[in-house]
């Protein structure tokens, strides 16, 4: 049985990985360190299949230290043992290179048991990362290293490792391999920038293609098939749900609906239905709130009818809630005036609650059997002059009025309200 094409189709020089420009252009500074032969602890992160392990064994191929792989889904702190056990020996006479493919899934215990061959030299760390590192890698590991971020490969870039795969398919059948016009790029595109996708999209492609007249002919039809929701990029609780509801809510905050609608659909698609209720229920009051109350209200009957739904109906009423919040007007007084409060609470600025809002039980006391409280409704307008916060903050404003219609009318009425009893 043959290897996977993707193994063989894998880069060996730099000049040939496709994507990550940001990188590896000419001057970039991961290419000059690669070039250099500089023996650096690094730390790869982004995507599946946008060339970590192709550049680890790059690096590798210009070392004179011995390439260790290891797997953290797989190793445990006796494979890191059995590693380290070689540093000087004659099995690895010019140190370890260590490859450590998804790093994330070691525990502190086991990141800390590589710090001291780290950082005498004579371990050099080559990590992957498919989540944030700063969240998953021990600082003081983080630290020691220089941390290179990889991107999705954009369509573009991709096309040419997908014809280069055609091209080997063709010589490894033996027979010619067409196909309809723009399926290359079908491919590339729906990859969603994972190039081991993309290229094993095109294995399993021919594969799957019957030889007619001495060839193989590949159809739009089959190639949508074979990559169809490869785009989606999604695990729930990793970087990438949070990266789409961060997006989403950045979309309404903006009132852009086009890209609110995208990334709902982007989180619908991955069957998340929780994510972005959460977020819209929050938005109705972080990003809309005064200027118009009633989006609370509307949300909540979207998100409660999408719950009863389910998919694929939910999308539906939180389509509606997501255009309603991304082109309402804007305030975020709400999210200031709590805020500000809060940061005062926290920092001890308190006080007693004035003796005229205390509790009623406080007149049974025998310290003082007149509470002094004006209820506000004995009075024309419904309001009264008088001190509600504590003697420490009198005077203060936490909320501050926003400059919508909705806010500056309620101002303008209590405006007059108070100023005719003053």
């Amino acid at each position: 049985m043959g290897s996977p094409l993707a193994d063989e189709i894998r880069p060996k020089t730099l000049d040939e990985v496709v994507g990550q420009r940001h990188l590896l252009a000419p001057g970039a500074v991961l290419r000059r360190l690669i070039e250099s032969g500089a023996e650096a602890n690094m730390v790869f992160y982004g995507p599946s299949g946008t060339g970590k392990t192709t550049i680890a064994n790059i690096i590798a191929q210009r070392t004179r230290k011995t390439l260790y792989r290891l797997n953290a889904t797989t190793a445990s702190l006796q494979d890191i043992k059995d590693v380290i056990a070689d540093v000087g020996t004659l099995m690895a006479p010019g140190g370890v290179l260590l490859y450590l493919d998804e790093i994330q899934y070691f525990n502190k215990k086991q990141q800390q048991s590589l710090l001291e061959f780290m950082e005498n030299g004579k371990l050099t760390l080559i990590a992957s990362t498919t989540e944030n590192p700063y969240f998953y890698v021990y600082a003081a590991l983080l630290s020691r290293s220089t941390v290179f971020e990889f991107k999705a490969v954009p369509p573009e870039e991709a096309e040419p490792a997908v014809l280069r795969a055609l091209e080997l398919e063709q010589a490894r059948s033996g027979l010619a391999v067409a196909w309809e016009e723009g399926v290359p790029r079908q491919i590339a595109t729906a990859c969603g920038g994972d190039v081991r996708k993309a290229v094993n999209a095109v294995e399993l492609l021919c594969q799957a293609a019957a030889p007619a007249d001495g060839r193989l002919f590949l159809t739009s039809d089959d190639a949508l098939q074979v990559s169809q929701r490869s785009a989606m990029r999604y695990d729930r609780g990793g970087d990438a749900m949070y990266d789409a509801a961060s997006a989403l809510m950045k979309s309404l905050r903006g009132s852009d609906p086009d890209a609110a609608l995208h990334y709902l659909a982007r989180l619908l698609e991955a069957g998340d239905l929780v994510t972005p209720c959460r977020r819209l229920l929050c938005s109705a009051s972080e990003d809309v709130g005064m200027a118009y109350p009633q989006a609370v209200a509307i949300v909540k009957a979207c998100v409660d009818t999408a719950m009863q739904l389910g998919l694929p109906e939910a999308q539906l009423p939180l389509a509606q809630a997501a255009i309603l919040l991304a082109t309402a007007p804007k305030s975020n007084s709400v999210v200031e005036g709590i805020g500000r409060a809060r940061a005062d609470v926290r920092a001890g600025r308190t006080g007693d609650v004035p003796r005229q809002l205390q509790n009623v039980h406080a007149d049974t006391t025998g310290f003082d059997h007149q509470q002094h409280y004006l209820y506000p409704h004995n009075f024309p307008g419904h309001w009264v002059d008088q001190q509600y916060l504590p003697d420490a903050l009198k005077g203060i404003q936490y909320y501050v009025w926003g400059d919508n219609k909705t806010e500056q009318a309620a101002k303008a009425y209590w405006e007059k309200i108070k100023d005719r009893k003053l």
